[in-house]
């Protein structure tokens, strides 16, 4: 592991890195606001979903520099009395949680249909591509919605609880951004199972699939990290949508989207913490991930060297 990190600080990468004070301040606020999430047990001043801990008496204060505003509650409270800087490093969690795995589902997906339709080409590849032609010509908010409301209407109404709704929103948003992955993937396949390495395996015997997962795979998946840091904050906007149209993560597990969605109905009698503090948050850690995300693509494209 210490020669792995030795090369990764001796290489271009990391001196890219260095080079751009962008990346560097975006990589910290990302770093500070995932850390933050993660550690939400033990560096949040509350906790937010205690029931016995909460009083209808501290809901709706104003943040602490206000006249009526408390030190204990640096961003003021909610309509329950639930301390708005703890409900934001708990939602953050969920939707961390929901961007990452729904980006991972999406790319594995994505991947290895891409990859099956650019080294086995015809009919399949015909087939995979007018599927993902067709998902293109509808926005990924919308395919998410009918895929969210199917799963939901399919599963039985008893085996509903918070975390079968996370996971469905997972499949909903992943399922929903597969196809650039499909597509990216199938363009460098075309390229690489024509050169001479991939001939070479042909000619000693090497199965297809061999093929596939061990020469033609690690050479096509520069771009989708790329795609995938950037969709890092896509997915938590597209979650963020969600539920703030009250379809995505439920009310006993609130994210980012679901305290904006809250906080929109006190909007207009004066408590304004209540949707830009969450708002802030969000805009920050999709910012932060979107400025790494390019950055990434510009230190890993050969062209700017």
């Amino acid at each position: 592991m210490s020669g792995a990190l030795a090369r990764f600080f001796d290489g271009d990468l990391w001196f890219s890195f260095k080079q751009s004070p962008v990346a560097m301040v975006a990589t910290l606020v990302a770093a500070i606001m995932v850390a933050g999430a993660i550690l939400a047990p033990w560096v949040a001043p509350h906790q937010p979903f205690d029931l016995a801990s909460l009083s209808l008496n501290d809901s709706l204060l104003p943040p602490a520099w206000s006249e009526q505003g408390r030190l204990s509650y640096a961003l003021g409270t909610d309509d329950q009395g639930r301390d708005v800087l703890s409900t934001i490093l708990y939602g953050s969690r969920i939707s961390l949680l929901v961007g990452l795995a729904s980006v991972v589902f999406a790319s594995l997906l994505g991947v290895g249909l891409g990859l099956l339709s650019g080294y086995v080409g015809g009919r399949l590849d015909a087939f995979i591509m007018r599927v993902a032609d067709v998902q293109l010509s509808f926005p990924a908010i919308l395919i998410a919605l009918l895929i969210d409301g199917v799963a939901r209407a399919a599963l039985p109404r008893d085996a509903h609880n918070d975390w079968l709704a996370i996971a469905v929103l997972i499949g909903s948003i992943g399922l929903a951004n597969w196809v650039q992955y499909a597509r990216t993937v199938r363009g460098s396949t075309l390229v690489e199972k024509n050169k001479e390495y991939v001939q070479a395996a042909r000619v000693i015997g090497v199965s297809p699939w061999m093929i596939m997962l061990r020469h033609v795979l690690p050479n096509v998946m520069g771009p989708v990290l790329v795609i995938a840091t950037i969709n890092i904050a896509t997915a938590i906007i597209t979650e963020a949508t969600l539920s703030f149209l009250g379809v995505g993560v439920p009310p006993t597990s609130p994210s980012l989207g679901t305290m904006i969605n809250n906080g929109n109905n006190f909007l207009y009698s004066g408590e304004w913490w209540l949707v830009v503090f969450p708002g802030a948050a969000l805009v920050l850690l999709c910012m932060s991930v979107n400025l790494i995300g390019d950055w990434l693509r510009d230190a890993l494209n050969p062209r700017l060297r």
